[in-house]
């Protein structure tokens, strides 16, 4: 999955809109009426099948990117802000995973450092009153070590009883849920007042700024992972410790034999990740929502293993997949409203996309492309007479 080529990935994209876009035709009733008559007047059910999918996709593209009926270009951008918005978790926690698969560790528990991440930077904010920069620094350096602990413990078992990375992250999602669960029960984590388990407010010393006005959601989260994404792209391309982790990534065995502690290793890319994971919950909690709640991460976690491999584990390549998952995840509640399509419908198109990412054989059969295995033909010899070589 993670040697595929970028055409690949794009096509795999283009393929699962096209089967989305069958789907969308056949939960539609117009369509369904225009099928029981195809026999007699076939065009009726290729015009409703084309109808419904083009308002679909278009009311998807308008609350993604731009809003067209907008009387104002404010609010005809602001669903790729909040596009933005969505994609910014989506990119953070992405940017840990490709790091685990780059280094042979499938880190499939960013929701669980997710929650940890969130549940630091959202107890030093509304615990601790302290000045604005100094107030949010503190609970975003929170939030990475939350995230870096809890994964920490997948590479400390890993390394140490050689338990598998899967196995333990998967348990340690569900113990995170219970846990912020388990805290927002508290006293110290309950809104004084309240009943519901939600945390008291995250005062605005402590919260991402806007960036765009109050107008708008976007905070300063998103710069934070452009940020990340500019480090994770140093970290593995340009430092030592990012050679080491790839190396462990391409032949543990290898690296072991070169001198390279694989079981540290494997503990500083559990850490990593998790710091990035970390730092996903933070956006949550000071930018988006502001306060901590038991759905803190969502699905953001299991999303972003997707958003990873859609980008083959390169920061820019997550990035952009990040930002494609946020305009799905933003245009989907704009599709459903305006025309009637299941909001369903995207979820099966990121499935199908994970589905296609992971079966590049057959994406390559679907578009005729030829298979990277195949020896390319030599160029011909072309014969140099007497003539040319004197001269």
């Amino acid at each position: 999955m993670l040697t595929s080529s970028w055409l690949v990935s794009v096509l795999a994209v283009v393929l699962a809109l096209i089967l989305g876009g069958v789907l969308i035709a056949a939960a539609d009733t117009a369509v369904q009426a225009a099928a029981g008559y195809f026999f007699s007047r076939p065009g009726d059910l290729l015009s409703a099948a084309w109808t419904a999918v083009s308002e679909a996709y278009a009311a998807l593209f308008a609350g993604a990117v731009y809003d067209p009926r907008a009387e104002e270009l404010s609010r005809a951008v602001r669903p790729f802000t909040e596009t933005l918005t969505v994609a910014t978790p989506l990119i953070l926690a992405g940017l840990g995973l490709g790091i685990g698969f780059r280094a042979g560790l499938f880190n499939i528990g960013a929701q669980g450092q997710i929650i940890l991440g969130g549940i630091f930077a959202g107890y030093i904010g509304f615990t601790f009153d302290l000045p604005p920069v100094l107030h949010l620094l503190l609970c975003v350096i929170g939030a990475a070590l939350g995230g870096a602990l809890w994964a920490g413990i997948a590479g400390v078992l890993k390394a140490r009883t050689g338990a598998h990375e899967v196995i333990v992250t998967i348990m340690l999602n569900n113990i995170a849920v219970y846990l912020v669960a388990y805290l927002l029960s508290l006293n110290a984590f309950q809104r004084p007042g309240s009943n519901n388990p939600v945390s008291p407010p995250i005062p605005d010393t402590a919260v991402y700024p806007l960036l765009l006005g109050s107008g708008f959601r976007l905070h300063a989260g998103f710069l934070v992972a452009i940020a990340a994404a500019v480090f994770a792209w140093w970290l593995m391309e340009r430092s030592t410790i990012g050679f080491r982790f790839r190396a462990v990534g391409s032949n543990p065995h290898a690296a072991r034999t070169a001198g390279i502690s694989v079981n540290a290793a494997y503990v500083w890319v559990m850490l990593t990740a998790g710091a990035f994971a970390g730092l996903a919950g933070s956006a949550q909690v000071l930018g988006t929502e502001r306060v901590l709640t038991a759905g803190v991460a969502a699905s953001y976690g299991f999303d972003a293993i997707t958003v990873a491999l859609l980008g083959r584990s390169k920061p820019l390549g997550t990035v952009l997949a990040g930002i494609l998952f946020g305009a799905l995840r933003a245009g989907g509640v704009v599709m459903q409203a305006r025309t009637g399509t299941p909001i369903d419908i995207v979820l099966v198109v990121q499935s199908l996309i994970v589905l296609f990412i992971a079966a590049p054989p057959l994406v390559r059969s679907v578009f005729r492309l030829p298979s990277p295995d195949t020896p390319r033909a030599p160029k011909p010899v072309v014969p140099v007479t007497a003539k040319e070589v004197t001269a």
